[in-house]
């Protein structure tokens, strides 16, 4: 187990370092240009970095109205097995007798 741990920080270790390195090789200025004569001057690795948080956003925004259906869905099965098992259990007899043993 311990030298999956071992592998796994070394494989992050590798792409923190691959990342950084790409980081320094983009520091160049780029102009994001808008509508409207609307322009923008910053490196390009903060402009992708950027669109990479709001794309992460935008996404998780997405997941979030399935998540909260999904959720609700559960509830609502929940309480109908709550509801069958209390009806299944109203429908039983109490047994009085243990069960008897054939054969003896």
């Amino acid at each position: 187990m311990k030298a999956i741990r071992y592998l796994s920080w070394a494989l992050r270790a590798v792409l923190f370092l691959l990342l950084l390195l790409f980081a320094l090789k983009n520091t160049d200025p780029v102009t994001l240009r808008f509508f409207f004569s609307e322009s923008w001057q910053l490196p390009l690795v903060l402009l992708l970095l950027i669109f990479f948080a709001f794309g992460a956003v935008l996404g998780v925004v997405a997941c979030t109205a399935r998540l909260l259906r999904e959720r609700r869905e559960i509830l609502t099965l929940k309480k109908e097995i709550r509801r069958l098992s209390e009806a299944q259990m109203a429908q039983k007899p109490p047994i009085d007798e243990p069960p008897q043993v054939l054969g003896r």
